[in-house]
């Protein structure tokens, strides 16, 4: 049987797209990313590693909420240059079997609703699932895999539950999705063999025009089919990032230069293991902490202690706490994009490293192979591993859905011609 041919929207670097690849199941029809650096990743990834020669042409930059011209092509656009649109590359693929991809997850996310002062009911991201909507209803695939952060499950922006308004839309326009969201569709990553504790809903949706019992498999998919794909055991931190060489730190006693610290980082022919700078408070307290639980006296596991620390020294209340060692001998906790703006809920186990997680690091406990390479600055590698589907968890999920579609299409098949 020949390669599935998939959409990934909302692509980001393309940590789904690379999972599917993997597999060696599925063709690239076309990716569609509005963010400039996660673009040119994305089409670096599909050039070196998958050989796909027109990567320029089928990684669409573009915003998806200007649905037009996402299917019918645009022209000299000021931020988003030039393209075809989507309607040609399906064209020329024959057909869309599958559509993968989530929107941006922000405004479901339970950090985003505790740092917006309106919970954020007026964040435009609320809705950008129906963008994923119109694609979808457009080229009527026999499935779809829509996945998204564990916040969207309590997420209520007009008083309306998001599930609900999701659910709703996609039955709408013919496609089904498993009754009980919250008992199926919650999947943690680190069962999958990914060292991080991971929580993100998943949700597959099957054409209704198959004409099969679509919860009968639906719930066969999530009880028996993705299961059998989980490891036999959690993978921790350490063996994910153990063998990397430390990053230790040099302290310029210039007191002019005490702003920046610098680290010595051993050659090293692993890209991006080369920590961020942090200054001299910072790395006192990484310092502390990690010392502290390697140790054993564990003074500040506490989260009123560490809330009571970030407040003594940086001299302001947090209504989170903002420190975290990351454990050796556990899954990470999970990486999100606000890595990028600091890591001092990502500290290193190591007291003699004194510092936050590197990019490779990171990467690699987002489950990224090492060869995977990151274009642009060091803050956009960040935000962009913390936004990405972990793409060890992408493959299995892959492989799990290679497994639906034969069910669907037998069942498809068996119901026409009976």
């Amino acid at each position: 049987m020949g390669k599935f041919n998939i959409i990934d929207l909302f692509a980001g670097c393309g940590g789904l797209m690379e999972g599917f690849l993997q597999t060696g199941k599925y063709n690239d029809v076309a990716s569609v990313e509005w963010l400039k650096p996660q673009v040119n990743t994305l089409i670096n990834r599909l050039e070196t590693k998958w050989g796909v020669e027109d990567a320029k042409d089928r990684v669409l930059h573009f915003d998806l909420q200007r649905d037009v011209e996402l299917f019918k092509g645009w022209y000299n656009d000021d931020k988003y240059g030039s393209s075809k649109g989507l309607d040609h590359f399906v064209e020329l693929a024959g057909k869309v079997d599958i559509i993968i991809g989530g929107p941006p997850c922000q405004a479901y996310s339970v950090a985003g609703r505790i740092r917006d002062e309106h919970n954020m009911k007026n964040d435009y991201r609320n809705y950008l699932f129906e963008c994923y909507l119109k694609v979808v209803e457009r080229y009527q695939p026999t499935l779809f895999v829509f996945e998204n952060v564990p916040g969207m499950l309590s997420s209520m922006p007009d008083g309306t539950p998001i599930t609900k308004l999701i659910k709703e839309g996609f039955n709408s326009i013919g496609y089904e999705i498993v009754d009980n969201i919250n008992k199926h569709a919650l999947i943690n990553v680190s069962d999958y063999g990914v060292p991080q504790n991971r929580k993100r809903v998943i949700l597959v949706g099957i054409n209704k025009k198959c004409n099969i019992n679509i919860q009968k498999i639906l719930k066969y998919f999530y009880e028996v089919i993705l299961p059998e794909k989980q490891s036999k055991r959690k993978v921790t931190l350490e063996e994910a990032i153990g063998d990397l060489p430390p990053c230790n730190p040099i302290i310029n006693e210039d007191a002019k230069l005490q702003k920046r610290i610098s680290h010595q980082t051993p050659v090293c022919d692993i890209s991006w293991h080369k920590p961020r700078y942090h200054n001299a408070r910072d790395m006192k307290i990484f310092h502390m902490l990690a010392e502290d639980l390697q140790s054993g006296k564990c003074e500040f596991t506490d989260s009123k202690k560490l809330s009571e620390l970030y407040e003594k020294e940086i001299g302001s209340k947090s209504p989170i706490h903002r420190y975290h060692v990351l454990r050796p001998d556990k899954p990470s906790t999970t990486i999100i994009a606000h890595l990028y703006k600091d890591g001092l809920r990502y500290i290193h186990y190591d007291p003699t490293q004194a510092r936050s997680i590197t990019v490779r690091e990171a990467a690699r406990v987002q489950s990224f192979d090492d060869d995977f390479n990151f274009i642009g600055s060091q803050g956009h590698a960040y935000q962009m591993i913390g936004n990405a589907v972990p793409p060890l968890f992408a493959k299995k999920l892959a492989e799990a859905i290679d497994e639906l579609m034969d069910i669907v299409n037998k069942g498809a098949r068996i119901v026409k011609e009976g």
